[in-house]
């Protein structure tokens, strides 16, 4: 039997919600403020995944001016065997203010993964996670967390479930508040039903977003309940299994929960999935922090824990424990060889199309200002607004999947004015980023390659590290380590590759970086890496980048 190595996605890939459908396997993940949305990854061993598209791709969803980490939360894929159709519930968080959080819900519908997806049906605004059950009488339900915002009542509120009319929208009935929790961990969130020998089985998210974060489980004879709480009193799946009373807090970090000695850490918010070879899985959410720190640049990955059916009919690990692994075993009778470059990027764009992995934050991507098609065998970029804007910052990027790699192009741009530049870097959010771009020199006469950087939404201009670029362009690599980023650069194709700068310190752009308050997750969107181009000039100017590589370097153990 061969070993599934975790996480199976690497990089911003939380809240997976998996589906089997014949031999067929379906992972869809949360993007937030990110475009197209809802990433959707297919497998046939469990070991190796693709990302096969969006659910959310023809303007949906508007996401321009969310403030991050709203936007797109907690997709929900399911299948209707009586109907074969896909079904995704998604919950767009519109507001997080004054912790009201207030987010609409929805789902769409189609007769193949890849799509065409229907228009969304409303469901509800009572909260968020919306997960979808299809029972063997062909009704159709809805589970969601309904969020508390009374003074003195627990936090963040009930689980609640309803019936739901997928043909017209909305619910039937009322909803059935069913638990706050199976645990004393608090922050119940993102039910999920299933049905096994005769019992409604929901499982949720606990624990916060942070190092508390797991998996629980309980049980009912009838939909609506009484669920009883699995009989350990503690999380199916976790990375922290020491025993946390945190009833009543709506989430948090929970340092003091961090296990030194698990290189995965909050493993949580899963979905059940059973295989053709009659075996069970639990994909789930983790997190892998730099060496020595509890900061996590890749945000919130997608992994694999084996599980079973005890004696008694509760659902646990297959080790008996509840240890979330780095290495799972896979399934009966099916090899599986997990590939280690499937996660690098290598596009030349000399296609009519790009990399589908490149998202953009906020805006949609429209062939009006990113193409490959105005310049034939690069990807033409139109300049919009600077990067600390939440409206229309011209990004294309891609998903950091390891702690050790290299982001690198080729430019060619041409500013005539200060406020148009160009180039290479890494993001997080519109506060935050590094970003390595050509731009005019302060004597605008020539232009000059210079770093610029956002912290905690500080604009910081590396003024002294500068080098002339006497031709408009030039190739920059990123390498990032560790949380470091030094930045390289070449004039012509023979040149030797040159420093500029020192490394630079950017373990804060990251989930625990970022803006937080003491205590809590400052948010969990993950690192990315980005070409772009900015123009707060006249809007008519452009960069053309003749490739864009993305190099992992496993060998050194960051994907371990």
């Amino acid at each position: 039997m061969t070993q599934i190595q975790n996480p199976i996605i690497p990089g911003m890939a939380p809240d997976p919600s998996i589906i089997r459908v014949g031999a067929d396997y379906y992972i869809a993940t949360s993007t937030f403020h990110w475009t197209p949305a809802v990433q959707i990854f297919h497998s046939t061993d469990l070991a190796n995944w693709q990302l096969v598209g969006y659910a959310l791709n023809h303007g949906e969803v508007d996401l321009r001016g969310t403030n991050t980490p709203a936007g797109i939360w907690a997709p929900h894929l399911s299948y209707d065997s009586r109907t074969q159709k896909y079904w995704l519930a998604y919950s767009h968080m519109q507001n997080m203010a004054g912790r009201e959080f207030n987010s609409d819900s929805f789902a769409v519908s189609a007769d193949s993964i890849t799509g065409p997806w229907s228009k969304p049906i409303y469901l509800t605004s009572i909260g968020f996670d919306p997960a979808l059950f299809h029972d063997a009488d062909g009704k159709h339900y809805a589970a969601i967390l309904e969020w508390e915002t009374r003074t003195g009542y627990q936090a963040p509120g009930h689980i609640v479930i309803a019936e739901v009319d997928l043909k017209n929208g909305g619910i039937i009935g009322d909803w059935h508040r069913v638990t706050t929790g199976f645990t004393t961990r608090g922050c119940a969130e993102a039910p999920q039903l299933y049905k096994h020998n005769g019992y409604y089985y929901l499982l949720i998210a606990a624990g916060g977003t942070g190092y508390a974060h797991g998996v629980e489980i309980g049980r009912s004879q009838t939909i609506f309940g009484p669920y009883e709480p699995n009989p350990t009193g503690e999380p199916i799946i976790t990375s922290s299994p020491q025993h946390l009373f945190s009833l009543g807090d709506p989430d948090a970090g929970h340092f003091e929960m961090f296990n030194p000695q698990s290189l995965m850490q909050k493993a949580g918010h899963g979905s059940l999935v059973h295989t053709q070879t009659d075996e069970w899985y639990v994909a789930h959410l983790m997190s892998r922090p730099l060496a020595g720190q509890k900061k996590n640049p890749l945000g919130r990955e997608t992994s694999l824990q084996k599980m079973h059916w005890t004696a008694d009919g509760w659902l646990e690990m297959a080790d008996g424990s509840n240890l979330a692994k780095m290495h799972v075993d896979g399934l009966k009778d099916v090899p599986v060889h997990q590939a280690t470059t499937q996660f690098d990027i290598n596009d030349d764009f000399n296609n009519d199309t790009y990399d589908p992995r490149f998202m953009t934050p906020y805006r949609t991507q429209d062939a009006a200002w990113v193409n490959t098609i105005e310049n034939p065998g690069h990807l033409r970029i139109h300049g919009h607004n600077s990067f600390f804007s939440q409206v229309n910052p011209a990004i294309m990027a891609t998903r950091a999947t390891s702690l050790d790699y290299t982001v690198q192009t080729k430019l060619t741009f041409h500013p005539d004015h200060y406020s148009e530049t160009a180039g290479v870097g890494l993001y997080y959010d519109s506060n935050n980023w590094l970003y390595a771009r050509l731009c005019q020199a302060d004597t605008e006469d020539h232009t000059v390659l210079r770093v610029l950087q956002a912290k905690l939404g500080e604009r910081i201009d590396h003024l002294t590290d500068e080098v002339t670029v006497p031709n408009d362009t030039a190739e920059i690599r990123l390498a990032y380590h560790q949380g470091t980023a030094q930045v390289l650069y070449r004039l012509t194709d023979t040149a030797t590759w040159q420093a500029l700068g020192t490394t630079l310190d950017v373990a804060y752009l990251s989930d625990e970086g970022v803006n937080g308050a003491p205590g809590e997750i400052g948010g969990f969107t993950a690192l990315f890496n980005f070409i772009g181009s900015v123009d707060a000039h006249q809007l008519t100017s452009f960069a053309d980048f003749d490739y864009y590589t993305v190099k992992n370097n496993l060998e050194r153990g960051t994907h371990l």
